[in-house]
């Protein structure tokens, strides 16, 4: 295996930039594709519901696959692995780009997802092994800033493509991006393991994306299908039995997929824990707030993107603060103290109405961008390089699967949440407007101001029209608020559990966690 001491320290950090510009191509691909949704949404006649599936579809495969990439680059080697990864991404960039339906979209960016599995373990994979001590928390800290640097300008830089060249462009745009980054990345060393086990967990692999796909499926299904729903119910169910059942299968398999003896560092478990909650609160409150920005507030998918820039602020200003917090106290402090901050944001944002003024959204994501500052570089820091090189790779796997189930699942629960306090709150009036049910079904499903919702109301004489428009935007307004709120709850109640889980003291030797 190669070790920092045999790397150049030139060539180190051209390395570095390879990768990062390999794992910002993913980071821009994840949430990019929010503020292009009303357009979207009018140019393939496509539902909320489906939408939200074209959105996740990327990040949930790669949630499911990116445990078992780790592994591929134990085996076959990080560097190797991170190229073809980058090469999948970009292939199937061309297939969304060219989609005349959503169902090809849908499956253009699962399968870009895919590549984004085969990319993102590996581009942490390698920084332990060409960096060490406070250079590695600088390498980290530089990986995390184009993570959620990326994930804060994509709405801006999807608005400006949007309105622009059109939203097909978000896909076009890989492809020179892609060509750059593999090019660069052969002067990453190769890092593998020789003694690693060749033998692949598809049993495991198959169980936990099954799991996750029903628990996306029953929060996407549910607001429009009713949460009593037999199928919701099922899918919630089978989502419960499925992830029973891959642990029972992970404790005898003799390769599984995932070392569960990795969970017995407690460090570990808490930095996982705060990863997954904080990705789930931002990932959830850029796909709502631009929907919210342009089909609520009327504003363009340029304008809307750039409001969300504030939240840049405070990323690039707290994450040095974050990486020497880590080096002086451990990752502890900084994330815990982080989690705080960020539930303070999204109270700040909880009062929202339809015409809230600006300054209230940009204060609030500047506070939430402190948050995910303080918090990046430490949750990285013990979560791929504090723990025994041996699991270094199912670790880093593991770590990025709990960002972009996270980030998937705060899509679907957070709007689940919006969808159902809108329609709860407007029902009554377009329930009485005199649509029919068909026509009540799909206004409930359609963003509101979309063709498909303006269709929806196209009958009812004009004066109507705006009355149950407006209703539905103040509906809309108040019950993103009220996510918001939740949110906070959430991230609160987190930074609670990584109190407790998460010891003052750390070691890395999981024998030794497993007696405390």
């Amino acid at each position: 295996m190669t070790t920092a001491a045999t790397v150049p320290g030139s060539r180190r950090w051209i390395s570095l930039t390879a990768t990062c510009t390999a794992a910002g191509l993913v980071w821009l691909a994840f949430a990019d594709f929010g503020v292009a949704t009303p357009t979207v949404a009018d140019d393939l006649h496509a539902d909320l519901g489906s939408l939200q599936w074209a959105n996740n579809a990327f990040s949930l495969t790669a949630g499911a696959f990116v445990v078992a990439s780790g592994k591929l680059g134990d085996i076959f080697g990080q560097r190797r692995v991170l190229q073809v990864g980058i090469a999948v991404f970009a292939v199937f960039s061309i297939l969304s780009a060219l989609a005349t339906s959503v169902e090809v979209l849908i499956v253009g960016r699962a399968l870009m997802g895919i590549g984004a599995a085969l990319i993102l373990p590996a581009t942490l994979a390698v920084i332990p092994a060409q960096f060490t001590g406070s250079r590695q928390l600088t390498a980290f800290g530089i990986w995390q800033a184009v993570a959620w640097g990326g994930q804060a300008l994509a709405p801006a830089i999807g608005g400006v493509i949007t309105d622009g060249p059109g939203w097909q462009w978000l896909f076009w745009i890989n492809l020179p991006l892609a060509a750059a980054a593999i090019t660069i990345a052969v002067v990453t060393p190769e890092v593998s393991d020789a003694g690693a086990d060749h033998r692949i967990d598809w049993l495991g692999l198959a169980t936990l994306g099954l799991a996750v796909f029903a628990l996306l499926y029953a929060l996407t299904d549910g607001p429009t299908a009713g949460w009593s729903s037999p199928l919701v119910i099922g899918l919630f169910v089978a989502a419960a039995v499925l992830a029973v059942g891959w642990v029972l299968w992970e404790r005898k398999a003799t390769a599984p997929l995932v070392d569960l003896s990795l969970f017995r560092l407690r460090a570990y478990d808490g930095a996982l824990t705060a990863n997954l909650v904080m990705n789930l609160a931002y990932a959830g409150l850029s796909y709502l707030l631009v929907l919210w920005l342009q089909n609520a507030r009327g504003y363009s998918a340029v304008t809307a993107g750039l409001l969300m820039l504030p939240a840049t602020i405070g990323i690039f200003a707290l994450i040095p603060l974050g990486g020497r917090l880590d080096e002086r106290v451990g990752g502890r402090r900084p994330v815990l103290l982080g989690l705080v901050v960020l539930a303070v944001g999204f109270a700040v944002i909880s009062p929202l109405h339809h015409d809230s003024t600006l300054w209230l959204i940009m204060v609030a994501l500047v506070v939430i961008g402190c948050g995910l500052g303080l918090l990046s570089t430490p949750i990285s820091d013990t979560a791929v390089g504090d723990v025994p090189d041996r699991l270094s790779g199912t670790a880093a796997g593991v770590f990025k699967m709990s960002s972009m189930v996270g980030g998937a699942l705060g899509v679907a629960l957070l709007t689940a949440i919006t969808r159902g306090l809108t329609i709860a709150d407007s029902h009554h009036a377009v329930a009485d407007s005199g649509m029919t049910q068909p026509e009540i079904d799909q206004a409930h499903a359609a963003l509101v101001n979309s063709s498909s919702f303006t269709e929806a109301l196209s009958r009812l004489p004009a004066d109507l029209q705006k009355m149950v428009t407006d209703t539905v935007i103040d509906a809309f307004s108040r019950g993103l608020g009220l996510t918001m709120l939740v949110t906070a709850i959430i991230v609160l109640a987190s930074a609670a559990a990584v109190f407790w889980i998460w010891p003052r003291t750390t070691t890395s030797d999981p024998a030794t966690e497993e007696q405390r």
